[in-house]
């Protein structure tokens, strides 16, 4: 049974998964607008990652016998300066989901609920992975240094992710 801090927090948790969705949907869209249909398709698949996280969660709070809230979700920024930006933007929103999967964590071992320390391990790997995927494509867009052949290099390296549900989830 969970208490009820920590549900509220899982359901926050719920929330803030569906807004990352959406978030990355409308980088695509705004990908989509400036002709990098290979960055779009990066945000295409990692909304489909955050719906899945989502779901993870939505399942578990089910799992252990308690009642997912669903709640409403604020309206994404979908504007930005260059490709560079959406990306910077992006670290920070992981960096922010991160911190998120911490505080859950955090709660879990100060209230030794141990099936939820078991279930946030997952989380905490793949915000490892989701920061180091983001920091290493930054990289690449900062030293491209906005050339245009570059940026369309990397543009079809990002048409080529998709999106495979890990089977050890």
């Amino acid at each position: 049974m969970l208490s009820e801090k920590l549900l509220n927090e899982i359901n926050e948790q719920i929330t803030y998964e569906f807004y990352s969705a959406h978030l990355y949907l409308a980088m695509a869209s705004y990908c989509y607008s400036i002709d990098l249909d290979g960055f779009a398709n990066f945000f295409m698949v990692q909304a489909e990652e955050e719906k899945f996280h989502a779901m993870k969660f939505f399942n578990f709070v089910n799992e252990m016998d308690e009642k997912v809230e669903i709640k409403g979700l604020e309206t994404p920024p979908s504007n930005y300066n260059d490709i560079e930006d959406v990306y910077s933007k992006t670290l920070e929103h992981e960096k922010f989901v991160t911190s998120r999967i911490y505080k859950l964590m955090d709660i879990a071992m100060e209230e030794r609920e141990h099936a939820t320390i078991s279930f946030l391990k997952w989380f905490i790997d793949e915000q490892v992975e989701e920061e180091a995927t983001v920091k290493g494509i930054l990289q690449k867009l900062k030293r491209a240094n906005k050339d245009v052949s570059i940026i369309y290099s990397i543009d079809s390296e990002m048409a080529q992710r998709v999106f495979t549900p890990p089977t050890n989830a």
